[in-house]
Formats: structure tokens, C-alpha cells, sequence
């Protein structure tokens, strides 16, 4: 058994895909870690958007076991940076630290990302307030920045007729009737058991393409590789427990479908599909996936209910609290000017042009004077 924890390097998928079984424990002992950290998210997001050869997973093991990971991987454009997989269909990144992690593992894992950070800049966005990465950040031993990031807001953990109570007399009183229409209606709702997943999300995403047919949406939630990744990644997610589909009927037919990520701390109402029907029959849609996300926040381990990324109107009907996801740019001397780069949202090379003319207008001015 190695008497300290050590650092390693993964850079071959099969050896990532291989991982399932000891990241699923990293991941259960830590109580920062949400959906998108998930093996099944982060090993499927791989296989339908990872760039072969570019893959670069940090791992730290203390007598074989795994205590902490860094999911990464490397681009070029517009600079040298190590971000996480996940990318931006992913609404939280981070690192996972088991709870019970040491300050020699914690330090393992520092020392694998600073020797990582010679040729590249480390560079973790949509960090969410209270991450791991907010460990490592404090204890980084070079040129360090943080950002804002994007706004998400959140719910408390209450059931529906809490939060109710949290809103303006009239606008409760607005959502109840809502609430009582849906219930005229007979709309039914149904979590779906694992066996069916994989048809309940084609029947999801070929009703969120319906819904949004001939308006603005999300071009990439139409595109293959997101469709494969969904498919791929739901099914063992829901057996863990880290993902329900719920879907809704009316008069029999499905015309509904949800499917909201969870982990120990959070639920997040991460895709939905409704038919143009609903609408036409004057149904609320967002009352009607709010409450069917509530049933899923409270209970022994009450979670947050976040609407995700986004600061949309709609959102704020419920009155959710603030949360600003931030970025943190990791470097050492020799790459601390990627990370200036990346925060004047200009290349590298453009970089290196603007501080060369910088240079010659001091050295001409010295010389003027």
C-alpha cells in the first residue's frame, strides 16, 4: 500500500470508460458533486463530443483507492487551456473530492494539476458556489483569477404549496387555479421505471422538437450527437438514482415529458418536451413541471431545486434566489499570460501581439522623453 496518495494521469477512453464503478463511489462521498460529475454524464458526453488524444483525466489513489479526480481535457483554441468534459451542455463542472479526503490527497491532486499547468492553462467555468475547485483554488500555488460566470437561480427545498407561499396573494392564487385546472383536465404524471427510459427520452426529445418547432431554441439539443448522448447516459443515471424521467398524460396519450438531474444537494429540471397541444388546451406547462419537480427536493436529504443556467423572465415568477456560477484560471509563471489572455477574451497569439506593442510603445516613449 503507498503511503501517500498518489497522482495519475488517464488519457485512454477505454481506461476512462473502465472507471465506472470507483468514480460512481468518489462521486456518492462527495457532497459538493452534481449530475454533470457523474461518470455515466461525463464518460458518454466523451464518446459523443471528446476529440480523440485530447482526453486528460487526473486521478488520485490512496492504497487503490480513488479519492479525488480532475475530469479534464486538452484544447488549443483560442489558447493552450485544460477544461473539464462536460462542456456546454453541461450547466456545473468541478472536481470530486471524497469526503474524507486528506490534505495529502487534496495535495496530490494540486501537484498533478500544477505540473499539468506548465504548457496549458487550467481553466474551470460555470463552477457552482461551494465546489471542490474552491479548495484547490485557495491552496494553488501560482497566478490564480476568477470570474463571473452564468446567473442560475434556485429554489429552496419545499413542496409545491410552500413555495406557493413564498409569492405575491394574486399570483399564488393565479398558479392555484392553474393547479386546479390540471387536475380538471386529468393530466396524469408518471416517473418512468429504468426499462423504459431509452423510449421515454426519444418520446422526450421528439416532443421538445415539436414544441419548439418554427421558434428560437437551442440548435444543439437537436443535433445526433446530443440525441446519443441522452439515450446513452439516462438509463444508468436513473438506476443510480441521479436522473427520473416524468412523463404526463392526457386522455391516455403522452404529451408531456421531463427529465430533471439530481444529486445529493440538488434537482435540476434539465430538458423538457411538450406537444403544441397543451398549449391550445391552455395548459401551463411551467406550473406543471414545477410541481412535478418539487416531489423530488424534499424528504430526509432535502435538495435545492435549480432552473439552471439562464436568467429568464419566466423564472422568476417563483422568486428564486440569485447563484452566479463563477470561472477559475489556474497557471504557473510561464502560463500566466493564457490566463490574461483568457480574460480579455482574445487568442493567445492576439495576446502576445497586443503585449509586444505594448512594449515597443514604452521602450519609444522612454526614448521620446
Amino acid at each position: 500500500m503507498d503511503a501517500y496518495p498518489r497522482a495519475e494521469l488517464c488519457v485512454d477512453e477505454d481506461e476512462f470508460e473502465a472507471l465506472a464503478e470507483p468514480w460512481s463511489r468518489l462521486y456518492r462521498s462527495c457532497a459538493a458533486a452534481t449530475p454533470f460529475q457523474s461518470h455515466a454524464w461525463l464518460s458518454s458526453w466523451w464518446r459523443s463530443y471528446g476529440v480523440p488524444g485530447r482526453l486528460r483525466v487526473l486521478l488520485v489513489r490512496d492504497g487503490g483507492r480513488l479519492i479525488a479526480a480532475a475530469p479534464l481535457m486538452r484544447v488549443d483554441r483560442p489558447v493552450p487551456a485544460l477544461k473539464p468534459l462536460g462542456g456546454a451542455i453541461s450547466d456545473f463542472t468541478d472536481i470530486l473530492l471524497d469526503g474524507s479526503c486528506s490534505d495529502e490527497g487534496v495535495d496530490a491532486l494540486l501537484s498533478g494539476l500544477y505540473a499539468l499547468a506548465r504548457t496549458a492553462v487550467i481553466d474551470f467555468g460555470e463552477v457552482r458556489p461551494g465546489a471542490c475547485v474552491e479548495r484547490l483554488y485557495e491552496r494553488w500555488p501560482g497566478p490564480r483569477r476568477t470570474l463571473a460566470d452564468s446567473a442560475c437561480l434556485e429554489l429552496p427545498a419545499l413542496p409545491m404549496d410552500d413555495l406557493l407561499k413564498r409569492l405575491p396573494t394574486p399570483r399564488a392564487q393565479r398558479t392555484r387555479a392553474k393547479m386546479r385546472k390540471l387536475a380538471a383536465l386529468g393530466v396524469e404524471s408518471r416517473v418512468v421505471p429504468v426499462e423504459e427510459v431509452e423510449t421515454s427520452v426519444r418520446r422526450l426529445l421528439h416532443l421538445h422538437q415539436l414544441q419548439w418547432q418554427g421558434r428560437k431554441v437551442t440548435t444543439e439539443h437537436l443535433q445526433p450527437r446530443f440525441h446519443e448522448h441522452l439515450l446513452r447516459s439516462m438509463r444508468p443515471m436513473v438506476a443510480a438514482g441521479e436522473a427520473v424521467v416524468t412523463e404526463f398524460r392526457l386522455d391516455g396519450e403522452v404529451l408531456a415529458a421531463d427529465l430533471t438531474l439530481l444529486s445529493g444537494t440538488l434537482a435540476g429540471g434539465y430538458l423538457y418536451g411538450a406537444h403544441p397541444r397543451l398549449r391550445e388546451r391552455k395548459v401551463d406547462v411551467a406550473t406543471m413541471l414545477l410541481d412535478a419537480c418539487t416531489r423530488h427536493t424534499g424528504g430526509e436529504h432535502p435538495r435545492a431545486l435549480s432552473l439552471l443556467r439562464g436568467n429568464e423572465p419566466y423564472k422568476h415568477h417563483w422568486r428564486p434566489e440569485p447563484v452566479t456560477n463563477r470561472r477559475y484560471l489556474l497557471a504557473r509563471r510561464r502560463t500566466a499570460a493564457l490566463a490574461s489572455a483568457v480574460t480579455w477574451g482574445v487568442s493567445g497569439r492576439e495576446w502576445a501581439k497586443r503585449r509586444l506593442r505594448e512594449r515597443r510603445e514604452r521602450r519609444d516613449g522612454g526614448a521620446s522623453s
